[in-house]
């Protein structure tokens, strides 16, 4: 199976969210979170793993489409897409974890479904479930199963210190999640 890994923003491109009280932003702890799915997916085998990091600058629309993290996937082969990313609310009163995903009822909803789990059953985090966003290009327009991970809020007092200690274990939720799948389809 061939998966692309896609740590929301980019460093020095665009931060993301950003919590300034822990000097935290949402392209790093994407990037690391992405880094270690990575590690853990390779070490489990059986998978070609990729990864890419990809600003939000143009937002959902295409500045150049191939070269444009939708586009790299489409051209790419890949069977599964995942983006990580952490969440922001306007008064950081918002917590928890939640996947998105285009629509319900697919493959991507599957998937979702197993890091939604993972996630949940390994840190604590609330669960605000799996849901559809179909106004996001990564879930929208991209040709293979997709998946975006929001792990916590990075401007929510309790799920802060998550993303700031749990790093390794929103990872390993986010891989198992992934294992769990593919190990769920074989045995279909």
């Amino acid at each position: 199976m061939k998966i692309l890994i896609n740590p929301g923003h980019a460093p020095g491109i665009d931060s993301g969210a950003v919590n300034y009280d822990y000097n935290l932003q949402e392209c790093n702890v994407a990037l690391e979170i992405g880094r270690r799915v990575a590690d853990y997916l390779n070490e489990a085998g059986g998978y070609e793993v990729w990864m890419h990091q990809s600003d939000n600058i143009e937002g959902e629309g295409y500045y150049d489409y191939e070269d444009s993290i939708v586009g790299q996937a489409n051209s790419g082969g890949f069977d599964l897409f995942v983006s990580i990313h952490c969440n922001a609310s306007a008064d950081g009163e918002a917590y928890g974890t939640e996947t998105l995903v285009y629509s319900l009822g697919g493959v991507s909803a599957k998937v979702a479904g197993h890091i939604q789990k993972n996630i949940i059953n390994t840190i604590g985090t609330y669960d605000r479930g799996v849901r559809v966003r179909k106004d996001l290009a990564v879930l929208r327009d991209t040709d293979m199963p997709a998946v975006l991970v929001e792990t916590a809020f990075i401007d929510n007092l309790y799920d802060v210190q998550c993303l700031l200690h749990c790093t390794d274990d929103f990872a390993k939720a986010i891989a198992l999640g992934i294992t769990d799948y593919v190990a769920e389809v074989s045995h279909e």
